[in-house]
């Protein structure tokens, strides 16, 4: 978070397009991590019967940023200090959070439950010792090394899911307000107060699915319903795009189901895997998934450069969601998900 931070700010003050591009990977590289590491943190403090939604509550901040950014930033893009453009203090000012939040957690936040002295005793030992008996579970089912887990079938159908969704997620966020501006019609100030919907249904949805998926015990159905139905709402884009009003509606609907999938999603691997090869291939799961963001956002670019039309890229989108959802299934069909969790899950 430091790191990013850092480049955030840098951000703001590049004169050329190659220190652009510069700032611009290595912010990927400083944010590429951080999220692999926090679903790794969450392992270490929630057991698996409680891990989707701890992960809910960790991703309400993706829709939750949205509410309090979108109006911040348009507010930050009309000020002008110290002769500074506006957009230069939009990376400036977003970047400094990240730096302050940053230090924090480092001296605050304790890595582990057996170092959390503000723990009382009791509390304390009862939390690593399910923890410790979740992960004897898993050894013994198999005891992954980085490289097995990294070629193990399941994972690597993860990854594709994955890759899959976000190749309509992150197109999606690239090329809402132009969808929604070219459905509706509607001005600027409409448009983004619009654009507030998918998040506000995206927090409910978060945290609705993932206490769900804990207390029935299900993961791969609570991850894939969210992208059919998400699915759904874009393939009814492509029909009915000539009446703007139930096109601007599904179109919405469709961005704010979707976040509903993460936390079952990511509680899947948290299942299998443990310790160093959890981290690396919880990395890898991201890594190649956000190439999804490249993918979908040129590809869709590419479709409307070429049909004139926003039918084929809404079809697009829809068509990954049903292939990522459909892997997610057949998970479920190969094994049991119960042979996949430990049994500390089900107590």
């Amino acid at each position: 978070m430091i790191s990013w931070g850092i480049v955030t700010i840098l951000t703001g003050f590049v004169r050329t397009a190659s220190q652009f591009y510069a700032a611009r990977f290595l912010l990927g590289v400083a944010e590429s991590s951080f999220f692999p590491g926090m679903i790794v943190y969450l392992t270490h403090w929630f057991c698996a019967r409680d891990r989707s939604r701890s992960i809910a509550c960790l991703y309400t901040a993706n829709p939750a940023a949205t509410l309090i950014g979108a109006p911040l930033a348009g507010w930050l893009l009309r000020v002008h200090w110290q002769s500074l453009a506006e957009w230069r203090w939009l990376f400036i000012l977003e970047g400094l959070p990240a730096v302050g939040v940053g230090i924090i957690t480092y001296f605050y936040m304790t890595d582990r439950p057996a170092q959390a002295r503000w723990l009382p005793d009791d509390e304390r030992d009862w939390l690593v010792n399910e923890l410790q008996a979740e992960l004897e579970a898993k050894k013994k089912l198999r005891n992954y090394t980085i490289m097995e887990a990294l070629g193990d079938r399941r994972i690597l159908t993860l990854m594709t899911a994955f890759f899959l969704a976000l190749t309509g997620a992150l197109g999606t966020v690239y090329w809402i307000p132009t969808f929604v501006k070219r459905l509706s019609g509607a001005p600027n100030e409409t448009v983004t107060s619009l654009l507030l919907v998918p998040a506000l249904l995206g927090i409910a949805g978060l945290l609705i699915n993932g206490w769900h998926s804990d207390r029935t015990r299900e993961r791969h159905w609570h991850a894939a319903i969210p992208l059919l139905g998400s699915a759904l709402m874009f393939a009814l884009v492509t029909a009915i795009a000539y009446r703007a009003p139930f096109a601007v509606v599904f179109l919405l609907l469709g961005s704010g189901f979707l976040f509903a999938y993460y936390p079952a999603f990511w509680a899947i691997p948290t299942t299998m895997l443990g310790e160093t090869a959890a981290a690396a291939t919880f990395g890898l799961i991201n890594s190649i998934g956000q190439l999804g963001g490249l993918a979908g956002n040129y590809t869709i670019g590419f479709l409307n450069d070429r049909t004139q039309s926003l039918v084929a890229s809404f079809g697009l989108i829809a068509l990954v969601y049903v292939v990522a959802g459909g892997l997610i299934l057949s998970l479920k069909t190969r094994a049991a998900l119960g042979a996949t969790q430990s049994p500390a899950f089900f107590k």
